[in-house]
């Protein structure tokens, strides 16, 4: 018991430096946040900090560390075809339906850290996530045979747009809900841009 409660105190502090390290992040950018900084918008004392973080960089790579990991475990069970399927009902796919939820539980924090004041590595290695998930629950399910394009342009292609969807839904404020955001970007990856746009043969 004594435990659980050190662990959810250790947690709720956690989300508090997180906290105030995006809202800094917005005012000043991440190189003009010191620590000083993040435990006077935390409210807490420097050793409290220190207990988590070696510095202000342990707590950004960690953070975004902790977003990635959410982000794989939750796109797990990606299935091409029942994806398609939900997709021709004009119902969301469980999965992205999912990973929308979770990215608008974490939008401050990821829109900061995608944004012009974040970090510009952390775009990459979303990017690289992306492309790793499309290949392993989609593109390496496919029969090569059947594809019009080579796979490494396409897992490119879509690793790009997906991740500039995500940036334009969070940038523009999450206008439309998680459930149609789904299906917007499960009909551009399944469908494909041609087809959404509505040019017929």
């Amino acid at each position: 018991m004594a435990n659980q409660t050190h662990d959810k105190r250790a947690a709720r502090t956690k989300m508090l430096i997180r906290g105030a390290l995006t809202e800094l992040m917005e005012e000043k950018g991440f190189e003009g946040v010191t620590v000083r900084d993040l435990t006077e918008k935390a409210q807490i004392n420097r050793g409290t900090f220190y207990l988590h973080y070696r510095d202000k960089y342990d707590l950004l790579e960690q953070s975004e560390e902790e977003i990635l990991k959410e982000i794989e475990d939750n796109a797990s069970g990606i299935n091409p075809k029942d994806a398609l399927h939900s997709t021709s009902q004009d119902e969301p796919f469980p999965v992205i339906l999912k990973l929308f939820k979770y990215f608008q539980e974490n939008a401050q924090f990821m829109r900061v850290v995608l944004g012009p004041k974040g970090d510009a590595s952390f775009q990459v290695k979303l990017k690289e996530l992306i492309k790793q998930q499309f290949f392993q629950n989609i593109a390496s399910k496919l029969n090569s045979e059947d594809m019009l394009v080579p796979a490494e342009y396409l897992i490119a292609f879509v690793s790009s747009a997906q991740l500039g969807l995500i940036q334009h839904w969070l940038e523009t404020g999450m206008k439309k809900p998680p459930e149609e955001m789904a299906l917007i970007a499960a009909k551009m990856i399944l469908l494909g841009p041609g087809h959404v746009a509505g040019i017929k043969n």
